[in-house]
């Protein structure tokens, strides 16, 4: 999206899948890949890795990953997921997908999981991914949005 027409991302925050408290708000100043999964996901499982590996990658650019786990009721499954796939970056903990009706649906369709969003650094939404994303589509996006101006 065009940096003039971009929306701010909604204030989200609560306990991640340990019941530490995470905030999107703590990330201010830094790119934002927030991703959307749910450990019942099938497509959720095809991107994980590449995810994983692309947080990793470019977490000394400035960019940090936050993960919203939605629908899974039992936290258990939720960590599982988080162990087989090796992921490092938290997750909100959002059984009902209260934390995805805050954002507007032409951005997120909370039944269209997994989703992706790249927010800017100053807390807007600059890319809107619906489906399983890839490195390869992530990449050139998290590129342009690291060489904006904050």
């Amino acid at each position: 999206m065009d940096p003039g027409s971009r929306l701010d991302a909604p204030a989200l925050s609560g306990a991640d899948l340990d019941g530490e408290r995470v905030a999107l708000g703590d990330f201010r100043g830094q790119v934002v890949v927030l991703n959307a999964w749910g450990s019942w996901c099938g497509p959720c499982r095809t991107e994980a890795d590449d995810l994983e590996r692309l947080s990793r990658q470019t977490r000394a650019d400035g960019v940090r990953f936050l993960g919203i786990n939605t629908r899974d009721r039992d936290r258990a499954a939720a960590r599982s997921f988080v162990r087989a796939h090796d992921m490092t970056f938290p997750s909100l903990h959002d059984p009902d997908g209260e934390l995805l009706l805050r954002f507007p649906p032409s951005l997120v369709n909370p039944q269209a999981i997994p989703s992706t969003l790249v927010i800017d650094r100053r807390g807007r939404v600059a890319a809107a991914i619906g489906g399983a994303v890839t490195d390869e589509q992530l990449r050139p996006l998290l590129a342009r949005v690291l060489q904006e101006e904050s």
